[in-house]
């Protein structure tokens, strides 16, 4: 078995998950099956071992963690390698990341916003009393900027107290969106990786940047660390070929994309975006098309820097001269009353805008890609998204012919409110009213915005027209403020998100379009475009032209067979990490099993939920007979998309409490791939390895794969090689086709989060500060 939970567990009756994660750290012995293993001491600052590659094709992808390998490699790299590469720590000299590896990241930046509060609390729960670089973070305020309460204020200022006492930059509630600030104050800026805690940090790949989401518990982690941990994703190539037709956008090419390609196919990726289409693409339309590759499913969405970048970074320069240093909070009365070239921004300025293109970065010849997805610009035509789900996209045409009415419309949000969308829609409002029976609230992306609108005349265009203006903020687009959707109401949106209730009631329906479409049609009362739009523009009524190749299809065989060679790639063990797992496997293979069927939301807020309460509820809401099947030291095995939904921690937490220690998946939500590792948790995908299971029960059973399902097959993996090997446990056990799976290879990042009991022990341990 992979461990004894009653050695593990004896004698703790910790409260909630993070005494559960105190109590690893605390316990100084892992059990296995003839095994036990103290937590050792390690010095801090030693380096990474090289990396080894396994063996793959230039248009096959392998999932690995090899950050720890024994060997370098120097194949070409992709974008995101390269990026990634740039912001990797404690790598040896000519050692290279690719997809899979687990490497540990030195954030340029990183962004909180409202909920700042939170990691502070994670924050000071570690020990953490001062930050490792007080100009990594940014703190913007932009969530619930309408909420005046006394609490909310309060939180506010806190948040701006805190951000004071350790020099960090604060951008006060008003400002704007937090991601459209980092954009113009030059935090998120090309060939560099900003992270946020947020989910649409993706945005910043608009401009080259690789942005990518990360939880509270990490950015807390960063602050006092001022590094965390990444998997560098799959990554999908997307071309975009081909021209716009006249009235097409951006938010009409990332809609297209995300109805087209609603398979998830590009889930838990990150995705390069190419092709000859690219190059008429402004950076406003890059911005909101990398923006919403989040709902797309993907982790990360970045543009090549290329001569549009150069151009908008050149103005930006003169920009935050004459304008945007005067709307930021923290320069000081000396650095506003200097006069033309005698300031000087710290981050967005001559020599840095020279240095990105001095060194830029492109993909280089013969990289790899799990994907290369292709779409036809020139075959486009408008899209609208829904009713509330961002997978349905439907040519404008066809909804135009349905006459459908609307009680709202939306120009809000970080993914469509700057300068060009408020002119696209004045230049559709300009001498119109609003339609009687619609509400149209506006609020842009920051004060800038705000500013080059007003200047331009676009602003006041759209009070003309009948216009409710709101702070610039997320308000409506995330549920909080004035103009939500109310019971049987319809809404069209310049939004991201259409989810059901999120804009409001759950009886509502949410559509989105580009800033464009939602201005006509809150003109005329039901969804339709300006007629240079639908009517006018090429493509095609029936959708896009579009193609996908998988080119992981091509090395599927490889990963399931063993290797002879005895140079095949091998990880270094950590002291106090075993060099082996065993323990019998039990299949929960349902694909989307999400957080509360592992562990119940009515449990989660609880803090007086003991471990052994945990153990007794844990899969309570996915099958209530789990608990009675599974043993302690069982491998679970899930099926794909694996911890799905909300954030909560004791979704892991809960599987550690009962004694699973590792668990093996299709694939898993990045999130809960985040919370467990971070709670010591392993988690190793291998499709093969399920699929060959699945397939198992299919020849056996006429009946259909039980939800918790004892498979009679022991598995026993080799650490160092990664490999997987399958033994009979029962004469009834199903046939497999195969019984030796390669997995990937445990880094000495992931196993220094397991043998430190955590992310947050790592810390510790990184401050050298005593554990408790």
């Amino acid at each position: 078995m992979l461990s004894n939970s009653r050695n593990l567990w004896n004698g703790y009756q910790p409260r909630g998950a993070f005494q559960l994660r105190r109590l690893l750290g605390q316990n100084r012995l892992i059990h296995f099956q003839h095994t036990v293993l103290p937590k050792p001491r390690f010095a801090n600052g030693r380096l990474l071992r090289p990396v080894q590659r396994l063996p793959e094709t230039t248009t096959a992808w392998s999932v690995r963690l090899a950050s720890s390998q024994t060997k370098t490699s120097s194949r070409p790299q992709n974008l995101i390698e390269q990026i990634v590469q740039r912001h990797a720590v404690g790598l040896e000299p000519n050692q290279h990341v690719y997809s899979g590896d687990f490497v540990s990241i030195q954030p340029h930046h990183v962004l909180t916003h409202d909920n700042t509060g939170a990691v502070m609390k994670k924050f000071q729960s570690i020990g953490a009393t001062g930050f490792a670089n007080p100009r990594q973070p940014v703190f913007a305020l932009d969530h619930d900027v309408q909420n005046k309460s006394e609490a909310n204020l309060n939180k506010y200022r806190g948040i701006a107290a805190f951000a004071k006492e350790h020099q960090v930059d604060f951008y006060p509630a008003g400002r704007g969106i937090g991601h459209q600030v980092m954009i113009e104050e030059g935090y998120a800026f090309p060939n560099t990786l900003t992270v946020a805690s947020d989910s649409h940090s993706n945005m910043y790949g608009g401009i080259g940047c690789l942005g990518t989401p990360i939880v509270r518990t990490d950015a807390a982690a960063v602050w006092a660390t001022g590094k965390t941990w990444w998997q560098i994703p799959p990554v999908v190539r997307v071309q975009l070929e081909g021209q716009l037709p006249l009235g097409v956008t951006g938010k009409d090419v990332i809609v297209a994309l995300c109805g087209t390609f609603s398979k998830d196919e590009v889930l838990n990726t990150a995705i390069e975006f190419g092709g000859s289409g690219v190059a008429q693409l402004s950076i406003e339309d890059r911005l909101a098309i990398a923006n919403m590759t989040t709902e797309w499913g993907a982790l990360a969405g970045v543009f090549p820097v290329d001569e549009v970048t150069q151009r908008w970074l050149q103005s930006r320069v003169d920009k935050v001269r004459s304008v945007t240093r005067f709307l930021n909070p923290n320069f000081s009365s000396q650095q506003l009353e200097q006069q033309g070239d005698a300031f000087t921004h710290p981050r967005v300025n001559s020599d840095t805008v020279g240095q990105v293109f001095a060194d830029n970065i492109q993909a280089q010849p013969g990289s790899t890609y799990a994907k290369t997805l292709t779409l036809d610009l020139s075959t486009l035509t408008p899209h609208v998204s829904g009713p509330n789900s961002v997978k349905v996209a439907t040519p404008l045409a066809e909804l135009e012919r349905q006459q459908v009415a609307i009680h709202k419309a939306y120009l809000v949000s970080c993914v469509n409110s700057r300068a060009s969308d408020i002119h696209q829609a004045a230049q559709v409002l300009r001498g119109k009213k609003v339609h009687p029976n619609v509400e149209f609230y506006l609020a842009a992306a920051s004060v800038e915005v705000q500013k080059e609108a007003t200047e331009a005349g676009d602003w006041q265009a759209l009070l003309d027209a009948g216009a409710r203006v709101l702070p610039p903020g997320c308000g409506p687009c995330i549920g909080l403020g004035a103009g939500l959707l109310k019971d049987g109401e319809v809404g069209i949106s310049a939004t991201n998100r259409n989810f059901k209730g999120r804009m409001g009631s759950p009886k509502s329906q949410a559509y989105l379009a580009s800033p464009a479409v939602v201005a006509a049609s809150a003109v005329a009362g039901h969804i339709c475009g300006p007629s240079t739009t639908a009517l006018q523009s090429g493509g095609t009524a029936s959708g896009p032209n579009h193609s996908i190749v998988d080119h992981r299809a091509q090395s599927s065989d490889t990963n399931s067979t063993p290797s002879s060679d005895v140079s095949a790639p091998r990880v270094s063990i950590v002291p106090g990490f075993p060099e082996t797992f065993q323990g019998e496997l039990i299949l929960c293979s349902q694909d989307n099993l999400n957080t509360d069927g592992i562990y119940p939301g009515k449990y989660t807020y609880n803090d007086n939920m003991t471990v052994d309460d945990m153990k007794k509820v844990v899969m309570e809401n996915y099958d209530p007979q789990f608990v009675q099947q599974a043993h302690a030291g069982d491998v679970l095995i899930g099926g794909f998309n694996f911890g799905t939904g909300s954030s909560r921690e004791q979704a892991a937490t809960a599987l550690l409490a009962f004694g699973i220690r590792l668990v093996i998946a299709g694939s898993f939500s990045d999130i809960f791939k985040r919370n467990a590792i971070n709670n010591g948790l392993l988690v190793l995908e291998s499709p093969q390895l399920v699929e060959t299971l699945r397939r198992a029960f299919k020849q056996t059973s006429a009946s259909e794969l039980p939800l918790t399902w004892r498979s009679g097959w022991s598995a026993h993996l080799d650490v160092a090689s990664g490999r997987l090997s399958l033994s009979s446990t029962a004469g009834d056990a199903p046939l497999l086709a195969t019984t030796s799976f390669q997995l990937p290879l445990i880094g000495k990042a992931a196993q220094d989060l397991v043998v430190d009991g955590g992310l947050e022990n790592w810390v510790k341990k990184q401050m050298a500060i005593p554990r408790d």
